[in-house]
């Protein structure tokens, strides 16, 4: 009998306001109107923060992030607040990879160093494009010049451990525009590029309204497979689906993520994995989406949108939901480990997958082939129950 055994722990913390909702985006977010409440707002996450201890008790926090939302919206003195409220109740783990998602276009001189001085050493700048026409489309509130101010800018301060958010297949991009995209990238010399396909989520107003130009999906694989090259070329190696860094550079929050670790969920939306090894199950949680409703409520059950105990015949699914994302592969005593079942459950599908040359396998460690990478939704599906 295979024993779950809690992988490591993250918390990441959902900061919910934009200046302005892009039309792509299905993320709960929400366009500000006048001040924000910050310091509501950090009492609500301390409350709520309270509330779920219990969960993880004793347990070390290996990564925190900070997502939204646009979270470098709120000062360097709000997240200094919720740093340290965090760390006097949970254990962080010495050199914990603290992520904060910003907006170029939010950027101001000085923040930067109060951010590193409250205790973020890594910066996510959601850029997308630095066609400053693309950006327009995409309903960005800055241009090309303030994204890479605002890079340089952190860089000045003393960050080193930079990503940059890019996407591709952009309405009226070609593969010229969309090379022209990742050299401007490299030129500012992250540690870490997000490179991925603009898709029509439902519930976004470009889901209702499709943008005219996107590429079609055969252009949009060539400007895929270009990218892919030029990234490799430059020094960062593919690591998932969309993720791409330097050496050592990976990002460790979302590395988590995707080998089924755990994570603790705090603020309005936030949704939450916690493994119990003295229950035997896992469990998801997820918090009221609206930020008004959450700051009423937080601290109490009724801030709770839902607790869901994952059936024991879905957690194959699950797994490979986030672990076939990755380039690594997995071994089968992790499968075990994580999700508490026998390598028997996904021995079937395993077979399948090999068989269709999807998955391979040797000793009991799998990994995605080439042809597997490129269907990684079949290949999950797979195991579904």
């Amino acid at each position: 009998m295979s024993t779950l055994i809690p992988p490591p722990l993250s918390l990441y913390i959902h900061l919910p306001w934009c200046v302005r909702k892009c039309p792509y985006c299905d993320f709960n977010s929400h366009a500000g109107k006048g001040a924000l409440p910050f310091d509501a707002y950090i009492d609500a996450l301390i409350a709520d923060l309270d509330q779920d201890l219990p969960l993880v008790w004793g347990r070390v926090v290996s990564s925190v992030f900070f997502g939204g939302g646009t979270p470098s919206l709120f000062p360097p003195e709000a997240i200094a607040r919720i740093l340290d409220a965090a760390s006097a109740r949970l254990r962080f783990a010495p050199n914990a990879e603290i992520t904060l998602e910003t907006n170029p276009g939010t950027a101001e001189h000085g923040r930067f160093d109060g951010y590193l001085k409250a205790g973020v050493n890594r910066l996510s700048f959601g850029i997308q494009s630095f066609n400053d026409q693309a950006l327009h489309k995409l309903g960005r509130i800055h241009d090309s010049a303030q994204a890479e101010s605002a890079v340089k800018l952190a860089q000045d301060a003393g960050f080193d451990n930079i990503n940059l958010d890019l996407m591709y297949a952009l309405p009226g991009q070609d593969l010229a525009a969309a090379e022209h995209d990742l050299q401007r990238a490299f030129a500012l010399d992250p540690t870490h590029i997000s490179h991925y396909q603009l898709t029509l989520e439902p519930n976004t107003i470009f889901f209702a309204k499709p943008p005219k130009g996107i590429p079609d999906e055969d252009a949009a694989w060539d400007i895929q497979e270009h990218c892919q090259m030029m990234l490799a070329d430059a020094g960062y190696a593919q690591y998932e689906v969309s993720a791409y860094a330097r050496a050592g550079r990976q990002c460790a929050h979302n590395l988590n993520y995707w080998r089924f670790g755990d994570y603790l969920g705090i603020g309005a939306g936030a949704h939450g994995k916690i493994s119990s090894g003295a229950e035997q199950h896992v469990l998801r949680r997820w918090k009221h989406k609206h930020p008004q409703t959450f700051m009423d409520t937080a601290g109490t059950p009724a801030s709770i949108g839902g607790d869901d105990i994952i059936d024991a015949s879905r957690l194959p699914f699950e797994y490979m939901l986030n672990l076939l994302r990755l380039h690594e592969g997995f071994s089968e005593r992790d499968f075990s480990s994580r999700t508490g079942l026998e390598p028997a459950a996904i021995a079937a599908a395993l077979g399948q997958a090999s068989q269709r040359v999807w998955l391979t396998g040797k000793d009991g460690f799998w990994q995605p082939t080439e042809l597997g990478r490129r269907f990684t939704n079949d290949v999950v599906e797979l195991f579904l129950p």
